[in-house]
This record gives structure tokens, sequence and C-alpha cells, in this order.
């Protein structure tokens, strides 16, 4: 099986990690979103790498036409509609939601906020985001102790388990996946990000709501929910915690 590899991330990683220890004889590509351990994984390997630039306007149009199968793995970048019909079994993404819930971005945080089924899912991939026939998917549970950090790296880990079940049943020729009622689920762009963990220090709110929103936003190292008061900006963190009865 001839199989070309988008990969990024720790994730994008552990997947081209895994193909390499097991299936090294189907890959004939590996694309990084830049040099990193990704792309030194594979030359070390002996298996032809590329660096894909947004800039390079012709880049997908001189990958192998050859092509059994494509993954993108954590893949932050859209492929063209060409290069997604290139692939004789299709393309299947890695993307970190229990879909139809949440495609698109920021899936950790908008779990929270909108308190809807959490989890993993691997599909195939058509011309709108997300919205391809699952391959297969597995839900995650989460409590009021979780936040946008720890669901993201209960997704991460998750991720790289479903992928290997995943790979397994389409090396045996079990193709079959089901369609997703994209009406049941939702959709988020990353410019919605900021706006929506604004607090309004004049606006009432919920305690379960706003809860949910702290916690959505609180991950170490990254931005937080914020308030602006005579002027001045402020962030907000928080850290909740179960007590034993």
């Amino acid at each position: 099986m001839n199989v070309v590899i988008f990969a990024d991330g720790d994730v994008g990683e552990k997947i081209v990690s895994y193909l390499i220890s097991n299936y090294i004889d189907d890959l004939i590509m590996v694309i990084t979103a830049s040099e990193n351990n990704i792309s030194v994984l594979a030359k070390e390997n002996e298996i032809e790498t590329h660096v894909f630039y947004k800039e390079d306007k012709n880049f997908y149009e001189r990958l192998p036409c050859d092509i059994d199968l494509g993954i993108l793995a954590w893949w932050p970048h859209i492929i063209t509609k060409k290069l997604i019909k290139s692939a004789k079994q299709g393309f299947i993404n890695t993307h970190p939601s229990y879909l139809p819930f949440n495609r698109g971005k920021n899936y950790n945080f908008w779990a929270l906020v909108e308190q809807v089924p959490f989890g993993v899912s691997i599909h195939f991939v058509d011309l709108s985001i997300d919205s391809g026939a699952i391959l297969l998917q597995k839900k995650i549970p989460y409590d009021w102790t979780d936040n946008g950090e720890s669901l993201y790296k209960k997704a991460s880990s998750s991720m790289v388990d479903l992928f290997q079940l995943a790979y397994i049943k389409l090396k045996s020729g079990h193709t079959a996946c089901k369609p997703q009622d994209i009406s049941m689920g939702s959709f988020h762009q990353s410019s919605e990000l900021e706006q929506a963990s604004q607090i309004n220090l004049e606006k009432q709110y919920r305690a379960r709501d706003l809860l949910n929103l702290l916690r959505a936003r609180t991950f170490s190292g990254h931005p937080s929910c914020w308030f602006v008061d005579d002027g001045s900006k402020y962030e907000v963190t928080i850290k909740i915690k179960k007590v034993a009865k």
C-alpha cells in the first residue's frame, strides 16, 4: 500500500514513528510543516520527506499521483480537492473531537463551554471541513476537574491509540464507515476564540456557565479568559479539585 502522510506536532510524530516501526514499506513520502523531529525521523529511515510552505502555491501539484492512502496526522493546513481525489482509498484525518461535535478549531475549549460529548475521531476527508464519514471514533469522559489543557492531553494520547486500530482496519480492507449528521453537531473557527473568552463584568452569568468558560480556557502557557476594568486588561485561570467525601 502506497501511503503519503502529512504530519505535525507530537501526535503526528508518534503516528509516523508507529508506521515506521510497523509498516515502513507502506510509506512513500512524509510531509511536515517545518524542519522538525518528524522530518529528521523520516530522513533517518530514508523516506522521501518534504516541508510544506504556504507560499509554495504548486506544492501539492508536485506530489506523487500513485497514492493508495493519504493521512492527515494533526495536520494544520487544508489540502486541495485534486490531491484528495488522487488517493485510491482517499484521505483520512485525525480530528480531536467526538464528531460531529466541534468540527473546526479549539475543540477542547468548545467541548467544555458547550458541554457536549468529547472524544477523538478518524474520518475520511471530503471537500468540507471535518465533515467526512467516520471510520472510527472513541468517546472520552470528562468531569469538573478537567480543563482545556487536560482535554488536549487526553485527546492526544487517545488519538495515537485510535489511529493504530484504524490503520490495521484499513490494511485488512475494512473501510466501512458511517456518515456524519453535521446538523447535530457544531463548527467553530479560530477567530471565535478570543471574543468567546471575554468576561463582561456587567453581564449576568449562570455560575455553571462561567465556571465552564474559565476552565475551558485554562491551559498553562496559553492565554486565558480575560476582562477589562478601568482601562486595564486582566486574565483569569481556575483550578477545580474534587474533594473526597
